[in-house]
């Protein structure tokens, strides 16, 4: 069984990493204009940036205390992402990328705590 999980984990860790290199470095454009969009700083928005980009990493760590910081970390920035949509009233459509990651690196989280 726990190497069905573990194998599970990788996929979602794949799954999340990918989303989020392919989102905040091939398509890094698309983010500085929502991010003037929203009226929000560019500090804030590399910070973002930075950060998402390290958790994504720390999801391959071999240390199983590194990925739940990883995965923990990556849906603490996606439930802000969502409060951030809740606040500028977006249709429901554009949060379903983020509210997919905070659901997706829950679950890595919780496989990550059982295999402590």
């Amino acid at each position: 069984m726990m190497i069905a999980a573990t194998s599970f984990a990788y996929a979602l860790k794949a799954l999340v990493a990918g989303s989020i290199f392919f989102v905040w470095v091939v398509r890094y454009q698309n983010i500085v204009e929502e991010f003037k969009v929203y009226g929000l700083p560019s500090w804030l928005r590399d910070l973002v940036g930075i950060l998402k980009l390290s958790f994504s990493l720390m999801l391959f760590s071999v240390d199983l205390k590194i990925n739940i910081l990883g995965s923990s970390g990556i849906a603490g920035l996606m439930l802000a992402a969502q409060i951030t949509h809740l606040r500028i009233k977006n249709p429901f459509y554009k949060m379903v990328p983020s509210m997919s990651l905070m659901i997706v690196s829950g679950v890595i989280t919780i496989i990550s705590f059982q295999n402590l």
